[in-house]
């Protein structure tokens, strides 16, 4: 990897990966874990972020709480990073490799993730997280208007269908130039 290139991955934690997540898309985002682990360990001298998911207990206003159950509720175990990308994590966290807040699906939106790159002189996003057809597509959509080259590792995302996958695949690569390795 290019010093202009950055890693980005988006909400893998508890609530959405692990069996007991409350809101998870179970094993197909489990198998995605040493692949995301070995990605951002070859990447972590360039960038890593790690765009995270952020709600408050009881928070009414936020459009999602008609959507979803409560899920990556601040300060509990559903928010921290699933399996070994924690241990990862907390090893490896320093002025390039940065955990993000969100509070939306797009991993820009409401977020200083446009910042960082454009400050890093990065133009190529390699995406990697779930899910596949919300806030990975989300935010693809945001890099592709803010002018990035996206890379989507079809090995480093999951949802919770096989449509949905499918689906997002072909909009990444039909829809927003991605290149798919």
């Amino acid at each position: 990897m290019s010093s202009n290139e950055a890693l980005i991955i988006i909400d893998y934690t508890n609530d959405f990966v692990a069996t007991e997540g409350a809101l998870t898309c179970g094993k197909p985002g489990q198998a995605l874990e040493k692949y995301i682990v070995d990605l951002a360990d070859s990447m972590k001298d360039s960038f890593v972020y790690l765009p995270t998911d952020i709600h408050v207990a009881g928070d009414k206003y936020h459009p999602e709480t008609k959507l979803f159950p409560p899920h990556n509720e601040a300060n509990t175990w559903g928010r921290e990073f699933y399996g070994e990308l924690n241990n990862w994590y907390q090893k490896n966290k320093s002025d390039h490799v940065v955990m993000i807040d969100k509070t939306r699906y797009s991993s820009f939106a409401g977020t200083n993730l446009d910042i960082l790159l454009c400050e890093r002189k990065v133009d190529t996003v390699h995406l990697v997280g779930v899910c596949s057809d919300i806030c990975v597509l989300h935010t693809a959509v945001d890099a592709y208007n803010l002018g990035y080259n996206i890379v989507i590792h079809e090995q480093g995302i999951a949802t919770f269908t096989d449509n949905g996958q499918e689906w997002s695949l072909n909009h990444f690569k039909n829809s927003l130039n991605a290149k798919i390795v």
